[in-house]
C-alpha cells in the first residue's frame, strides 16, 4: 500500500512565458487550479498574462533580470500564496539548483527530483548511467575533455567525423561538427568559449558523428509510487542549428523491434536515475546500421509534447500537475496504445530565407487554421508584440490523422490557411518541407534542413496564398453556421477531433 501523501495544491506559479505558459494555464484550469503568471516589462500585455487568474511583474525585459531571477520567482510564488511552481521548458526548467530552492521554500516542484535533474543534467554522467543499464551509447568520451591536447588524443580514438558537445546544458549550445584534425583546434576553442558563457562550465566531450541519422526521443511518465511508463517515440530530425522545427509521432520507417527496444531503454534509464514526472529520453538512430544510441535526458516537458498527446490521448501537462501532488498513474504500460499519426510544425518568428534570423515586431493580422484533427497551441494573438529578447516561438500547429497520409494532407491545408502578418515566420519553410519527397516518404535524416530545396515563392506570394485560404475557410464557416442555425440536430454536425483521454 502506498504511503505517499497527496499535496494540497490550489494555486500554481508558472515560471515561464509564451505558448508553454498559456498551455500550463489551461492545464491548471482543467484541474480547477488557479494559475499565477509572471511577466517582464516586455510581456506586460502578453497572452499568458491575460489568461491567468493573476499576474506579477518579475523585472525588466532581459531574461537574466526577469525569467531567470530565481529569487524573485520564489518570492512572487510565496507572496501570491502558491503551493507549487511549474517551470515549463527553457529558462530555469532544467536548473536543479532552482528546483532545490523551490522545495526548500516549502513549495512543490512540478518536475523531477533535483537529484535526478543533477544526474541527467550532467551529460557524461547520464552516458555512464546508460551504459550501466546496457543501453548503447555513441562511441565517444565518458569524461570531460578540458584541453586541446586531450581533445586531439581523444579524437584519434573516437575517429572523424566527430561532434564536440557541452557536458552541461543543451539546446545545441557549443555543438560543433569536426571533419578532420585540421579543424579541431578552432572548433574546440569556439565550443569551449560558447559553453562557458552559456552554462558557466567549459567542459566538452567528444562523440562519433553518424552521417545518416534520425533524432528520435521517447516520452516517459513516472509517479511517486514506483510506476514508470513510456508513451512511445517522436521523430525530431528536422532541425536548424540543432534546434527542432518539425516533429512527428510515430517515427516513420522505424522497425517495430527497435520501437519496443527504445521504449524499454527509456524506462530503464528513468528507473535508474530515480526519475519522477514527465521527461524525454533522446536517442540517435543510425539508419544504415538500424541501431540506436542514447544521447541525453531532457528533465522537463518538451515543446513537441502535443503530438504524443494526440496519438495516445494522455494529457501530459495535466499529468505533470497530478503527479506533482502525489497521484499515482491511472494507467499501465499495456494501456498505452498509440493511434494514428500526428505532426507538429513550430511557427517561429524567423525568416528562413535569411538563415532563420529572428523577426520581431507587431502581429498586424493573424489567422490560425481549424478543422478535424487540427490543434494550435499559440502564445500570441492579433495585435501582440513579438519582443526580441526571447525564443521566437509563436505557436505550434499540430495535425492528427488516422494515417500518416491523412495527417500530411491535413498539414498542407492547415499551413495554407495560416496567416501571420507583421513578422516573418517559418510557415513557408514547412510548406516547402511537405513538398520534399524525403519528408513525404519518411526517409529523412538530421541533414534535411541543410539540403532542402525551397520552392522559391516570395514572402508576398506566400502571404497572398494564406489570405486566399483564410477567406475560403471563412466562407465555409459562414455556410456551416447558417446550416446549423436552421437544424434541429445541430449537435450531430460536431466534428470528432482527437482520441479520448486516458
Amino acid at each position: 500500500m502506498s504511503t505517499v501523501k497527496l499535496a494540497q495544491i490550489s494555486k500554481v506559479l508558472i515560471a515561464n512565458r509564451g505558448e508553454i505558459a498559456v498551455r500550463i494555464v489551461r492545464a491548471c484550469h482543467a484541474l480547477g487550479l488557479k494559475a499565477v503568471a509572471v511577466y517582464s516589462d516586455a510581456d506586460r500585455d502578453a497572452l499568458h498574462v491575460r489568461l491567468a487568474d493573476e499576474a506579477h511583474r518579475v523585472g525588466p525585459a532581459p531574461p537574466a533580470e526577469s525569467y531567470l531571477n530565481a529569487e524573485r520567482l520564489i518570492e512572487v510564488a510565496r507572496r501570491a500564496g502558491c503551493e507549487a511552481v511549474h517551470p515549463g521548458y527553457g529558462f530555469l526548467a532544467e536548473n536543479f539548483e532552482f528546483a532545490r530552492r523551490v522545495e526548500e521554500a516549502g513549495l512543490v516542484w512540478v518536475g523531477p527530483p533535483p537529484e535526478a535533474m543533477a544526474l541527467v543534467g550532467d551529460k557524461l554522467a547520464a552516458r555512464r548511467t546508460a551504459r550501466k543499464q546496457g543501453v548503447p551509447t555513441a562511441p565517444g568520451t565518458l569524461e570531460p575533455v578540458r584541453t586541446l591536447d586531450e581533445a586531439l588524443k581523444a579524437a584519434r580514438e573516437v575517429g572523424y567525423p566527430l561532434l564536440l558537445k557541452a557536458a552541461a546544458g543543451g539546446g545545441g549550445k557549443g555543438m560543433r561538427l569536426v571533419q578532420s584534425e585540421a579543424e579541431l583546434k578552432g572548433a574546440f576553442e569556439r565550443a569551449v568559449s560558447e559553453v562557458e558563457q552559456a552554462f558557466g562550465d567549459p567542459s566538452i566531450y567528444l562523440e562519433r558523428y553518424v552521417p545518416r541519422a534520425k533524432h528520435i526521443e521517447v516520452q516517459v511518465l513516472a509517479d511517486h509510487h514506483g510506476h514508470v511508463v513510456h508513451l512511445y517515440e517522436r521523430e525530431c530530425s528536422v532541425q536548424r542549428r540543432y534546434q527542432k522545427l518539425i516533429e512527428e509521432a510515430p517515427a516513420p520507417r522505424l522497425p517495430p523491434r527497435q520501437r519496443e527496444a527504445l521504449g524499454e531503454a527509456a524506462v530503464a534509464i528513468a528507473e535508474a536515475v530515480g526519475y519522477r514526472n514527465a521527461g524525454t529520453v533522446e536517442f540517435l538512430y543510425d539508419v544504415e546500421r538500424e541501431a540506436f544510441y542514447f544521447l541525453e535526458v531532457n528533465a522537463r516537458i518538451q515543446v513537441e509534447h502535443p503530438i504524443t498527446e494526440m496519438t495516445t490521448g494522455v494529457d501530459l501537462v495535466t499529468w505533470q500537475l497530478r503527479i506533482a501532488r502525489g497521484e499515482p498513474l491511472s494507467f499501465s504500460q499495456r494501456d498505452v496504445r498509440p493511434r494514428g499519426a500526428a505532426i507538429e510544425f513550430r511557427v517561429y518568428a524567423e525568416d528562413p530565407e535569411r538563415g532563420f534570423l529572428p523577426s520581431s515586431g507587431r502581429i498586424e493580422e493573424l489567422v490560425w487554421p481549424a478543422g478535424p484533427g487540427v490543434r494550435v497551441d499559440a502564445g500570441v494573438e492579433r495585435g501582440d508584440d513579438v519582443p526580441p529578447y526571447y525564443d521566437p516561438l509563436l505557436a505550434k500547429l499540430i495535425v492528427w490523422g488516422a494515417s500518416r497520409e491523412e495527417a500530411l494532407a491535413r498539414a498542407r491545408q492547415a499551413l495554407e490557411e495560416t496567416l501571420v502578418v507583421g513578422v516573418a515566420t517559418t510557415v513557408g519553410f514547412h510548406l516547402d518541407a511537405l513538398e520534399d519527397e524525403r519528408f513525404r516518404s519518411g526517409d529523412y535524416t538530421t541533414d534535411f534542413v541543410r539540403t532542402l530545396k525551397p520552392r522559391g515563392l516570395s514572402g508576398e506570394e506566400r502571404a497572398l496564398l494564406a489570405v486566399a485560404a483564410a477567406l475560403k475557410r471563412e466562407r465555409q464557416l459562414s455556410d456551416l453556421r447558417r446550416r446549423l442555425a436552421t437544424s434541429d440536430r445541430a449537435q450531430e454536425a460536431l466534428w470528432k477531433w482527437a482520441p479520448p483521454s486516458l
